[in-house]
C-alpha cells in the first residue's frame, strides 16, 4: 500500500481545516445576517405601522398612499385584501410574493380598526443580497484555492531538506568510511538534530564494524593456523606404514574432525562477511567434477552399511563461487542423506542450471524437522553425527542468494534441491 507524504497529509489537512473554518465563517454570517435582518424590518415596519394607526385614529379622513416600495392593506369589506395573506397569522412574514414580487409583511390586529398588513417591496434588496452572497462564495473559494496554492508551495520548500537528508541516508554504504550527513545552511534546526544523530550512529557504527573486521581477520588467522597445523600432521601421521590399525583409526578420525572444523570456520566467517566481499574470494567451479570428488570424502560414512550413491545424472556446468562454501554445502546435505538411510541408493543429479538435487531412501524428515530447517531455528534432532548442521546450511543459502528445498515424507525419504543458479555460468561462457 503507497502511502501518503507528509506533504499530501499536511494540505489534506491544512485544506480540511480552511473549508471547515470557511463553512463555519460563512453559516455564523448568514445567522448574524438573517437575524439583523429581521430585527431592521421589525422595527421598520413596526415604526411605520404605529404612525399610520395613531393617524388613523387621529384624522378619520386620514388615507394611505402606497408608494413604490411599501403597501397597506386591510381585511374590510371594499379593502383589497391579498390571496397570500389570507393564511398568513399576525406578526413578521418574510419573503411573501405578492403580484410577482417579494416582500416582507407586518401583520397587526389593531381594535377598531380590523387587520392590518403593511407590506415593504424587498425584490430589489434580494437581488443585492444574492449578489454579494455569489461574489463572498467566489471569492471564499479563490481564497482557499490561493492558501492550499501557497501552502503546496511552503510545503514543497519545506520538505526539500528533508528529501535531501533521505537521498543522503539512501546513498550511504554500509562497506564505506567517513560517511557523514551534511545539511543545507538554510534547513531548520530539527534537520540538524537528526543529521546529528545520524552522524554520531554512523560513527558508532563504524567502530562497531571496525571491531568485528579486526575480530574476523585475527580469528581466521588464529584458528585457520592450528588447524591447518593438526590437518598437516596427522595426513603426515596416516603416510607412516609403522603406525598400527587401530593408531590410524584414530588419526583418520581425528583427520577428518580437523577438516570439518576448517569447513566450519570457512562457513561462520562467510556469515560475518558482506556477501559482494565474497566474490573477489569466488573461484570457477566445475561442478560436475567436483560433486564425485565431494561424494569420496564422505565415502567412509558409509561403512557398515548397504548403500552406493548414483551420480551418473550430472550435466556440465560451472560456477562462480568460495569452493569450500559449494564443499561444504553440498557436502552437509550429502552427509544428512547417509546418515538418514540404512540401505539402498542415494542418487544426485546436477541439471544445467547449476540446481544440485540429492535423493535418499532413509527415514525422512516429519514436517516440524522440515519446518525448523526453513526457520533456520535449530539443527535437526534426532541424529547423531558430524558435520556443520543443515540450520547453518540454510543460513548460508539465505546470505549468498541460493535456495535451498526440502521434499521429505517420514519413512520414505527426503528430497533435497540446491539451485546455486544467481552465480551461474552460461555454457557459451565456459572453456571446456
Amino acid at each position: 500500500m503507497r502511502r501518503a507524504s507528509l506533504g499530501t497529509r499536511m494540505l489534506a489537512w491544512l485544506l480540511a481545516y480552511i473549508v471547515l473554518a470557511t463553512g463555519a465563517l460563512f453559516v455564523a454570517v448568514n445567522w448574524v445576517h438573517e437575524n439583523a435582518e429581521h430585527a431592521v424590518w421589525q422595527a421598520l415596519l413596526d415604526t411605520e405601522l404605529d404612525s399610520v394607526i395613531v393617524r388613523m385614529q387621529n384624522e378619520p379622513d386620514f388615507r394611505w398612499q402606497d408608494s413604490d416600495t411599501m403597501q397597506l392593506y386591510r381585511q374590510t369589506p371594499g379593502e383589497h385584501w391579498p390571496p397570500a395573506l389570507h393564511t398568513t397569522a399576525p406578526g413578521l412574514h418574510d419573503e411573501v410574493e405578492i403580484e410577482g414580487r417579494r416582500r416582507v409583511i407586518l401583520v397587526r390586529d389593531e381594535a377598531g380598526i380590523g387587520r392590518m398588513a403593511l407590506a415593504l417591496d424587498i425584490t430589489d434588496f434580494e437581488a443585492l443580497e444574492h449578489f454579494v452572497t455569489r461574489w463572498s462564495l467566489m471569492a471564499g473559494t479563490a481564497l482557499i484555492l490561493i492558501t492550499v496554492l501557497m501552502a503546496s508551495l511552503g510545503a514543497s520548500r519545506l520538505l526539500r531538506p528533508l528529501r535531501r537528508l533521505a537521498d543522503d541516508i539512501q546513498r550511504l554504504r554500509p562497506e564505506a568510511t567517513q560517511q557523514r550527513i551534511n545539511v543545507d545552511e538554510r534547513g531548520s534546526s530539527e534537520l540538524f538534530v537528526i543529521a546529528d544523530a545520524l552522524n554520531g550512529y554512523l560513527s558508532r557504527h563504524e567502530q562497531f564494524v571496525e571491531r568485528e573486521r579486526l575480530f574476523i581477520d585475527t580469528a581466521s588467522h588464529e584458528l585457520r593456523t592450528p588447524m591447518a597445523v593438526i590437518v598437516g600432521a596427522t595426513e603426515l601421521a596416516l603416510r607412516q606404514n609403522s603406525l598400527t590399525e587401530a593408531a590410524r583409526v584414530q588419526v583418520s578420525r581425528a583427520f577428518r574432525t580437523a577438516r570439518e572444523v576448517e569447513q566450519l570456520i570457512t562457513l561462520l566467517l562467510v556469515l560475518a562477511k558482506d556477501p559482494g566481499r565474497l566474490e573477489k574470494a569466488s573461484d570457477r567451479i566445475a561442478l560436475y567434477e567436483l560433486i564425485p570428488e565431494i561424494v569420496e570424502d564422505h565415502r567412509h560414512l558409509m561403512q557398515g552399511k548397504d548403500l552406493e550413491v548414483d551420480v551418473s545424472g550430472l550435466e556440465r556446468c560451472e560456477i562462480l563461487a568460495p569452493i569450500g562454501i559449494v564443499q561444504a554445502a553440498i557436502g552437509n546435505l550429502l552427509r544428512n542423506a547417509i546418515e538418514n538411510s540404512d540401505q539402498g541408493a542415494i542418487l544426485i543429479r546436477l541439471d544445467a542450471n547449476a540446481t544440485v538435487t540429492i535423493e535418499d531412501p532413509g527415514h525422512g524428515m516429519t514436517p516440524e524437522e522440515v519446518a525448523r530447517i526453513y526457520a533456520q531455528l535449530a539443527r535437526t534432532t534426532g541424529r547423531d553425527g558430524g558435520g556443520i548442521g543443515l540450520n547453518l546450511v540454510a543460513r548460508l543459502c539465505e546470505h549468498l542468494g541460493w535456495r535451498l528445498r526440502f521434499d521429505s515424507v517420514p519413512g520414505r525419504g527426503t528430497r533435497a534441491e540446491l539451485a546455486l543458479s544467481p552465480m551461474l555460468i552460461q555454457p557459451s561462457q565456459s572453456n571446456l
